[in-house]
């Protein structure tokens, strides 16, 4: 286990199947600490798909234990994500105008996924919850055949190691983790995530398992979930979906 002075603790490993798994495997043990691996073997996104994970980009995950109530662990991916936008503006120093935020919690850099965010948690005794934040960031290279385009730092002209970028991250981390304030303060990351938004008020099509629903993407409520405005002039609120820009999309 390493870590600089008043860094998050790191347990390091050269190839696992997922860090996530090494995280919740490790609940129990000391919390907050990250679980970094060189390589995944068995890594996995939203909805259990399977995240390419060779070497040369950065797959860490957060073991977190009592961050806050469990009704609030949702706002996290907005936490997550926030944190995840500072980290890459600080390494790099990318034009704003080329980065920005896709609900809920993806990472853009010129309209292409840069990292996959995967959030994942356990019931703990007494009430507590503990809750793993997964983040597989694409410095050096990025996958070919996902639903949406991918892109990576290196490729978007900013070659970035592994380690500089989890150094960036852990600081961004305990940053907005500090903000958020247990919920307390998601008033402040949802106006901050907002202000960093692709998309809002424009067409967007959202797919939800089996069906998706088209519309304007209206808003976010105060949960964070998003409030789409159908063709119909009904408003529905989404709190989990794949969200693509939709011209089609007309009220």
């Amino acid at each position: 286990m390493t870590h600089p002075p008043g860094a998050t603790p790191v347990i390091r490993f050269d190839t696992v199947g997922s860090t996530n798994a090494e995280a919740l495997a490790a609940i129990g043990g000391p919390a907050p600490c990250w679980f970094v691996a060189e390589r995944q073997t068995g890594g996995r996104g939203r909805r259990g798909r399977p995240w390419t994970s060779e070497p040369g980009n950065l797959y860490a995950s957060l073991l977190l234990v009592d961050a806050g109530p469990a009704a609030r662990q949702p706002e996290l991916c907005f936490v997550a994500a926030l944190a995840l936008y500072d980290a890459v503006r600080a390494v790099t120093g990318i034009d704003p105008l080329r980065i920005g935020l896709k609900w809920p919690n993806d990472v853009m850099i010129d309209g292409a996924k840069l990292a996959g965010i995967l959030l994942e948690g356990t019931a703990l005794p007494g009430g507590r919850m503990a809750t793993v934040i997964g983040f597989g960031v694409n410095c050096a290279h990025h996958p070919a055949d996902t639903p949406y385009g991918a892109i990576d730092l290196s490729g978007a002209g900013y070659p970035t190691e592994p380690p500089a970028m989890l150094a960036a991250l852990d600081a961004a981390m305990r940053h907005r983790l500090a903000e958020w304030a247990r919920g307390e303060g998601f008033a402040d990351i949802r106006e901050a995530w907002l202000m960093r938004a692709s998309g809002v008020g424009k067409p967007v099509t959202v797919r939800l398992g089996e069906r998706q629903s088209e519309g304007i993407f209206e808003a976010l409520d105060f949960s964070g979930a998003m409030v789409l405005r159908r063709p119909d002039g009904v408003c529905e609120t989404i709190s989990a979906g794949d969200v693509f820009p939709s011209p089609r999309a007309s009220v």
